[in-house]
């Protein structure tokens, strides 16, 4: 059985320390996204004092990683999030904020270009009536609009003065409802923020509210969907109706399935995902956490996460996805395995998804 362990391997010692961190810093959110993976706005927030994320904070920072992505939840509800922020640009770490853009003004667009590397906004459709409804509050679309288009002219400003500014970019889930809109994002939504960076389209990962068997019927992409949006002439037929200074990927996220040969293949990808007290993730997008931040050793709960990434179980699993709708049973099944007794008891309070209408 392939472990996923590299030839030779024989100890933790030859495993590079987490390269890129997800910190998913709140689980509170003004929006009900219908495929939520963290689930956010409907548990509990589980933030963190300041004083508390700084020890969290220094604990990542001594894990010397690249990058670190602040996320959640939406992010800027934490009252001090650009003050954290600060701490890590001060200490070397490049820091991506992602955003809804629900609660975005101009003076907290400002103070996070001072310290952010870029600020991504999620916008899940070319409409308000598409986006509204995937994001379940209306008014997020102009929300979000409205936050990069603060964003654009603050870049603007600063590279004007030949002051430091973010790049910025806008996140796109793609899943069957909106599989339609991604030429109109390019050619109509785009075009409105002249120093917009990147387009990025993503397959929906199946995780979180995503891989409830309803959600799957309904709304993750069909493989042959995925093959259609990674396809190269999609991507040229994209990039051919978005502004010539704007760079468009499609991805289908298999990257974060932590598939055991992609692993022995890509020994630089050493992600760690951190929920927002401080638990660290066995595994990104897989419920499951090995110890805190705040207690213990943030090496020894590094060597906690690779080691269940060659579990058997989880090894077996994995191996077995052939489709999208394989990947979805695979969380399922890893969730029901390692999830807390907590979080199993929120897994099975989930509720049915139903479509809705697009004119809803």
């Amino acid at each position: 059985m392939h472990t996923g362990r590299l030839p030779g391997e024989t100890s933790m010692k030859k495993i590079a320390n987490p390269n890129a961190v997800i910190w998913d810093i709140t689980f509170a959110c003004p929006l009900r996204c219908y495929h939520c993976y963290t689930e956010s706005g409907r548990r509990p927030a589980k933030n963190l004092t300041y004083a508390e994320m700084l020890r969290v904070a220094d604990a990542i920072i001594s894990l010397k990683p690249t990058m670190i992505t602040l996320c959640g939840g939406e992010p800027l509800t934490i009252k001090r999030i650009v003050d954290v922020a600060r701490y890590f640009d001060e200490a070397g770490v490049r820091v991506f904020v992602y955003t809804s853009g629900w609660a975005l003004p101009a003076a907290t667009v400002e103070a996070l270009a001072d310290v952010a590397t870029k600020i991504v906004v999620s916008l899940d459709g070319a409409t308000a009536a598409s986006h509204d409804r995937i994001r379940g509050r209306a008014g997020s679309f102009d929300r979000a609009t409205g936050a990069l288009a603060r964003i654009d002219a603050e870049v603007a400003r600063r590279l004007a003065d030949g002051r430091r500014a973010p790049r910025f970019g806008i996140d796109y889930v793609v899943i069957r409802s909106n599989f339609d809109e991604l030429d109109r994002m390019c050619a109509e939504v785009a075009p409105r923020f002249p120093h917009l960076e990147t387009l990025y389209f993503g397959a929906v990962v199946p995780t979180g509210l995503a891989s409830r068997p309803s959600f799957v019927e309904h709304e993750l992409l069909r493989d042959e969907q995925v093959a259609e949006l990674i396809a190269p002439d999609t991507v040229r037929r994209l990039r051919a109706v978005a502004p010539a200074s704007v760079t468009v990927e499609t991805t289908e996220n298999f990257e974060v399935q932590m598939n055991p040969a992609f692993l022995a293949r890509t020994p630089s990808f050493r992600p760690m995902e951190i929920e927002p007290d401080g638990e660290v993730r066995a595994m990104p997008i897989y419920e499951g956490t090995v110890g805190s931040l705040l207690t213990e050793d943030p090496l020894v709960l590094w060597r906690r996460s690779y080691e269940r990434w060659d579990d058997p179980f989880v090894v077996e699993t994995l191996n077995g996805i052939r489709t999208r709708a394989d990947w979805a049973e695979a969380v399922r099944r890893i969730d029901q395995r390692y999830a807390s007794a907590e979080d199993k008891a929120r897994i099975a309070a989930r509720p049915v998804y139903v479509p809705l209408s697009r004119g809803a």
